[in-house]
Parts: structure tokens; sequence; C-alpha cells
């Protein structure tokens, strides 16, 4: 069967291989898509493509088995048409960026790209059964027709008001089935509408044909899935028209992830189903298609998987294929990095099954499988090494035996029991907290980071508000950097829970949701399933901004309100002007002359004032003098006369005396 369609954004795809399922394809965490060979158990081939880290992967659907001559094909394998005519060859990958990418598993290299049609991320693609077609949905709610042999879209209409996120094409190609919020029917050869059915509250992620019948005979059944929704409805397709409800319900544990499905050929033939749910359980149900069934169908059998420590530890199932077999069914657990898969023989007389397998690839980190990789390095026998006391305590100085013996308590995986850890600690050194021996522990009862970890592993509420009341950052940070890291996120669940409380609450949850942020943020991105368990701490983060964005608004404009208002309210106050003059200037006072020279702080420009009118006064005086003479000169003609004859007496009277 093909990969299922419409994923869940925390889904990472995976699917099987058609017919043989030879290989399991699977897109991880990093973005690198891997194809695991089913017999050998091994590596097949690993794909880096090229915008893994800005355009990730979103939906992957394998193309159905078919000869060279009928596939999408270059010469290049003709050659190889004897050993490729009944293998799985091509995978369509559809990427956030809009594009999806086809690969071919013959090659081990990208066969084409297909670009250009879509304006949002692409989140479902489906192959024709027959010619080389395929169809993608995206969030711009258009579904594309894409030929494989040119390279180009065909086709291209608008499917919803909302985003396309699941596809199906009947088995004789004539139909295709598209999903947001309403199922909606097409006629292929038309592209019209041909149905339209309206029966989930969220997105429709699974959509499936689960009998080969012809619409006309009131026998074709699909059957569709949605995100949050535990049950999987079937549809009938009747000629009358008369199909606005589901007619048989499958009820699950959990929203379904990934799905098989064999069709089935007539009314004596039952369908097959094994949906593997979110929390990691596999379903089979087995129904006969002939007409509406009021109750919910219960599944025929429950598979779950654990491991075979002496805590068992559920192991996640990733998908699950059906064999020819009604029993025979093959199984891929564990991590997307590195699964485990398995065909087991599952007795479907039982209503529940429980797997023990000894793996481990399981999602949850295990501190003692860490410690115990730690090679003890070889030292002198004469130095001491520092080795970490219990949580919260001081840290005592032994020798390199008691460091071994350490060692060994830290890597069993049964913990010490409270009652033998108080036996440890020699409670004499209490008192004497000054006078203590050198290399002796001494019991602290006042350490926050002990009491929160008590809190945390007895689930008491007094314990835990009592220490998260503090104020002080500091302290904060110390207590959570003292933390072991099984107690982060126990600490970060807790958080969560506040911070959903009483507002005043949250305001001192924030200052340790910061500081474990701080301390243990390579701790935390370690973690493959971490956006899983902080999907809560996402989404409450995500509405309290978008409320912040609004609350903004809303401040602003009352701040603009109350600020006009408290201008208008000050320009009343305001009723009598002082109409007095501050200042009062004359011209051409001599007070005012006098006032200006100032003898403390003489003025250049005064000084230059008064310079300049003397100068001008001795001018004039001089101009007076000049007119005079003038003047006396015009009256008395002979005067000049005089004054030269008496001018050479003069003269003649020193010549004589010389």
């Amino acid at each position: 069967m093909a990969a299922d369609a419409g994923m869940s954004p925390l889904q990472l795809p995976c699917a099987f291989s058609p017919k043989s399922q030879q290989y399991l394809a699977l897109c991880a965490q990093d973005g690198r898509l891997r194809i695991w060979s089913t017999d050998s158990k091994t590596l097949h081939q690993e794909y880096v493509p090229s915008a893994h880290l800005s355009a990730t992967c979103t939906c992957i659907a394998w193309g159905p088995c078919r000869t060279a001559k009928e596939g999408p094909t270059r010469k290049k394998r003709k050659s190889e048409a004897v050993q490729v005519e009944q293998k799985a060859d091509l995978l369509a990958m559809g990427t956030a960026a809009g594009t999806v990418l086809i690969y071919s598993a013959t090659k081990g290299a990208l066969h084409c790209t297909l670009d250009g049609g879509h304006s949002g991320g692409v989140n479902c693609v489906h192959w024709h059964p027959e010619d080389s077609l395929l169809y993608s949905g995206s969030d711009d709610s258009n579904i594309i027709e894409w030929d494989l042999q040119t390279g180009k879209m065909r086709s291209k209409w608008k499917a919803d008001r909302a985003a396309v996120t699941s596809l199906c094409v009947s088995h004789d190609g004539k139909l295709l089935l598209s999903a947001g919020q309403t199922i909606k029917m097409w006629d292929l050869d038309t592209k019209e509408l041909y149905r339209t059915f309206t029966g989930h509250s969220t997105a429709v992620t699974t959509l499936r044909f689960a009998t080969t019948r012809p619409p006309d005979s009131n026998g074709l059944y699909f059957l569709s899935g949605a995100a949050h929704d535990r049950l999987l409805s079937v549809w009938q397709v009747r000629e009358d028209g008369k199909d606005k409800n589901s007619v048989v319900s499958f009820t699950m544990t959990d929203e379904p992830q990934h799905i098989d499905l064999v069709a089935s050929n007539s009314k004596e033939e039952a369908v097959r189903l094994a949906v593997v749910c979110k929390d990691g359980q596999l379903h089979l149900f087995e129904h006969f298609l002939n007409g509406p069934c009021k109750k919910p169908l219960s599944p025929l059998c429950s598979v779950q998987m654990s491991d075979t420590k002496d805590s068992p530890v559920p192991i996640p199932l990733l998908a699950a294929a059906l064999g020819a077999d009604s029993r025979s069914v093959l199984l891929a657990y564990g991590n997307h990095l590195q699964p485990v898969m398995e065909r087991a023989e599952i007795n479907t007389s039982e209503r529940h099954v429980c797997l023990t397998r000894d793996v481990q690839t399981t999602l949850a980190l295990s501190m003692e499988t860490i410690v115990s990789k730690v090679k003890t390095p070889i030292v002198n026998a004469k130095s001491k090494v520092l080795v970490p006391g219990l949580p919260g305590h001081q840290a005592p100085v032994k020798g390199t035996t008691q460091g071994s013996e350490k060692r060994k308590k830290i890597s069993d995986t049964k913990e010490m029991s409270i009652a033998e850890r108080l036996g440890e600690i020699d409670l004499s050194t209490v008192s004497s907290e000054k006078g203590a021996p050198k290399g002796t522990a001494s019991l602290l009862t006042d350490n926050f980071a002990v009491l929160l970890v008590q809190g945390l592993e007895s689930n008491d509420a007094n314990i835990l508000n009592k220490v998260f009341q503090t104020r002080k950052d500091m302290v904060i940070k110390k207590t959570v950097a003292r933390l072991p890291l099984p107690a982060v996120l126990p600490l970060v669940e807790e958080i969560t829970k506040r911070l959903q409380g009483h507002p005043f609450m949250a305001a001192l949850m924030v200052r340790w949701l910061k500081a474990v942020i701080m301390h243990h943020t390579s701790y935390l991105a370690s973690l493959p399933d971490l956006v899983t368990q902080l999907g809560v701490l996402y989404h409450m983060i995500e509405s309290r901004v978008k409320m912040f964005h609004k609350l903004t608004k809303l401040h602003g404009k009352l701040y603009l309100v109350m600020t006009q208002v408290a201008t208008n309210d000050s320009s009343k106050t305001v009723t009598d002007v002082d109409r007095t003059a501050k200042l009062v200037y004359e011209e051409e006072s001599s007070d005012e002359d006098e006032a200006s020279g100032d003898e403390g702080l003489p003025d250049e420009d005064s000084d230059n004032w008064e310079e300049e009118e003397e100068e001008a006064k001795e001018e004039k005086m001089e101009e007076d003098k000049e007119e005079q003479a003038a003047d006396e000169e015009d009256e008395n003609p002979d005067s000049r006369t005089e004054s030269k004859a008496n001018g050479e007496e003069d003269m003649e009277n020193e010549s004589e005396e010389e």
C-alpha cells in the first residue's frame, strides 16, 4: 500500500513499499530519507535533500510496482527492465517549501523535482494506479495533477477553502478523494465535483478506498480519519445520493498515524485494516461492508510492545503492513533513526497481545545505559579522585577504590532506597558543622534541590509550593543547576501545569522555566521525542503570545484615550492668565545706559560704543574749528600776507644771528 497520505505535523512520515513490502522508507528528525531493507534488516539507501533543513519532508508515498515501459522512465532503465519489473522504484516526497521530490530507489538518486505549482507546503501526495500521474495537495487549498513523463503540471484546481490535508485515488483511477475540513469526491476525467461528505470537526488526515467496486452499484466504500479523533469513519457512496452520514465507525485508543488496508473485491470478502495509533499501539480490524452499522466496532486484536526489563517500558510502533495471511503482520518499531523490523505471527483470537522484545532503541534515553558505557580510567593508587555525591549534598573526597564502588552503585539499574542512603550518611557529623573532619559528608536539609527532587518524586504539593514560592533569581538558578537530569522533564511538566493556573503563580513559574532552559538546553535538545513532550507548553506559549499582541493594541488605545482625557482636564484648570509684563525695555534711557555698564562684568560691545561716540565728538569739534578758521580768513584776506611777511622776517633774523 502507499504511504499514509495525511500526516499530522508532529508525525514523521514512513511507509512500506507496495506488494512485496521489501523496503521501509522513513524521514527522520534530521531531515534525511532512509530506506531500510525489511529482508536483511539493514540500511539500504540514504538520501539527504539539498534543502532538508529549511524545507522538511512532510509526506511520502511509494509509486506502484510496474514494468519499465509503463513507468516514468529514462533510457538507462530499459536495460534494467527485467530486474525492476516487480520492484518498487519511485518514491514521492512532499516538502514544506511547496515542492515535490521524486526519488528513484533503483538508481539511488533524485529522479526529478516538481516545483512551481504550490505556494504553500505540500501536505499529501498520492500516485495514480495506472498512468504516470501524481496528485499533490497543499496549504494553498489547491490540487495539482503532475505528469512525470514531462515533469510538468497537467492541471490545477481549487479543492477547499482551507488547506488540503489528504488525498486518495480509487483503484480504477477514475475518482479522487480530497479532504480538508470536508471530504470531496472528484471525477478525474472532467475535474468536476462528484460528491461532498461532512462529518469531521478537525482536519482529515487519512483517506482510503475500502472496496474496488464501481460507485453506481452502492458498493463503493471509503474510510476517513481526522486529527485528535479516535474514530475511523466508513462512508458509502450511494447511487441515490443519500450518503450524508457515515455507515460504520472503528474505535481506537488514539488518533491514527499509519494505516494499511486490504481492500474488499466483493461482498463476501471482508476488509482487513491495520492501524498504528499515536500512542504506539496497533489495532487490527476485520469487517464485511454490507450497509450501515449503528454500534462502533472495537478492534479484533490490539498489539502492544514492551522491553524485557524488570520494570517494562512500552516500545512505540511506527508502522505496520498486512501480509497475505490474516495472522502475518510486518512491524516496524523503536526509533525513527534506527527502526527494528520484524514479521510477526499474531493470534487474532486474543483481544490484547503484548510482544516483549529485547531492544535498546527505545525513544526514552535511560541514564543507566549512558553511565554503563563510561570506561573507568586506570589511575595511580596514590592519587585522589573527586566523585560527585548525592544530589544536593557535598561531594566527599575519596580514593580510587571508593570511586569505583560509587560508579558501580550509579550503574546499577536499581536505585538505592532512602533507608540505605541514610544509613551511609554519618549523622554524627551534622552537629559539628564547622568542625567536621575532612572527607566526610554533611547532611544539608535546607537545600532546595533536594526538596524539589523529593517533591517531584512524591508529587507532594506542599513541598513544591514551598520551593516554587521563592523569588530570588540566584536561588532559582542554583537549584535548577543542581538538579539531576532525570528530574528535568518532570520539573518542566510541573511548571507547565502551574503556568495554566493563576496569573500570580504563572509569573513565578516563568522564572523557573527560564532557568531550566538556560541550564539544561543541551539535555533537552538530545531527546528525540521532545516536541511531543513539550507540545502543551508550545501551544500555551503561542496562545499567550497571540493574546499579548491583542492586549498590546488595546493598551495603546487605552493609553491614547487616557492621555487625551488628562490633557482636557489640565486645560480646563488654567482660567486666569497673568497679564503683567515680566520684562520692560525703554529706548534711549540714561538710567538704562548707566545700568548697562556693569563694573564686575565689563561688556566689550558697550566699551566699543563709548569709544566710537568720543571719536565722533572729536571729529565734529575739529570740523567746527576748521569752519571758523575758514570764515576768519574770508573776512580778513590781508592776514595771510602779514603772517607770511612775519615769517620771512623771522627767517632773516635767524640768518643774521648765525
